[in-house]
């Protein structure tokens, strides 16, 4: 019988049981008989990510790592049902905004009226520092929702990298900020209300917009048997826009 576990218990065991925030790393590369300090914040993600599925190799947790590295999830944690318990893993440099990315938006679009169940992932985030040396110390670990780590933003419906004119993709805000003007959507279905907006918006997928919501919704209720409620943009904007948005 599979050795399972889910990303609450994950979280749980790594930060009041294993102590992850009382541990400092180091990062560095070897080749012969030198060594040298990796001090590159760009792989510290991929790095935490590998260390992380050795983390679940030695304390005897089955799970499988995504054979495909450009596609969702990182990690399947339920080895016996690969539509559930996905986890993403996700790293940032705690001196700046978190400015991962969560999903290239287009493959978004499409991918949820595929794998609708691609919502109910995971997202296990390190916030980190890291010293001239490479010491590397994780200041930060939260475990959240897609909903809980996006936002309304000026001139779009939700946190997104735009490039010319066209989102590229969807990105995080910092939700673990009180001094803001904004705040996290409150649910899934406000979340899926903000990103139907934003495929309206976008040019580049605004084709794709009359059609979406009823494709998505019985593509949810196919999967789950309960129908998803999405409500209208209009009519939730207020709760979450500031002067001036969209």
């Amino acid at each position: 019988m599979a050795n399972l576990i889910t990303a609450r218990e994950l979280f749980r065991l790594l930060v009041f049981d294993y102590g992850i925030k009382s541990l400092i790393g180091h990062m560095k590369f070897q080749l012969g008989d030198i060594s040298v300090a990796v001090r590159r914040r760009d792989v510290v993600g991929e790095v935490i990510q590998y260390w992380l599925e050795r983390w679940l190799t030695k304390s005897r947790f089955d799970f499988a790592p995504n054979p495909i590295p450009q596609m969702p999830p990182d990690i399947y944690l339920n080895t016996e049902d690969f539509h559930k318990d996905w986890l993403e893993v996700k790293a940032f440099n705690c001196a700046n905004s978190p400015r991962f990315s969560i999903a290239d938006f287009n493959f978004f679009v499409r991918d949820l009226i595929e794998r609708p169940w691609h919502l109910d992932a995971d997202y296990l985030i390190f916030g980190y520092e890291m010293s001239e040396a490479g010491d590397l110390k994780i200041s930060g670990v939260w475990l959240k929702k897609i909903w809980e780590i996006t936002k309304v933003m000026t001139k779009w419906p939700l946190t997104v990298q735009v490039r010319g004119g066209v989102i590229n993709e969807i990105r995080p805000c910092s939700w673990y900020a009180h001094r803001t003007s904004t705040k996290v959507f409150e649910s899934l279905e406000d979340f899926l209300s903000a990103f139907e907006q934003a495929i309206y918006k976008n040019p580049a997928t605004s084709h794709y917009a009359p059609r979406w919501r009823s494709r998505f919704t019985r593509a949810y209720q196919k999967y789950y048997g309960k129908e998803i409620l999405i409500p209208d943009w209009e009519s939730i904007r207020p709760k979450y826009i500031t002067r001036g948005a969209v």
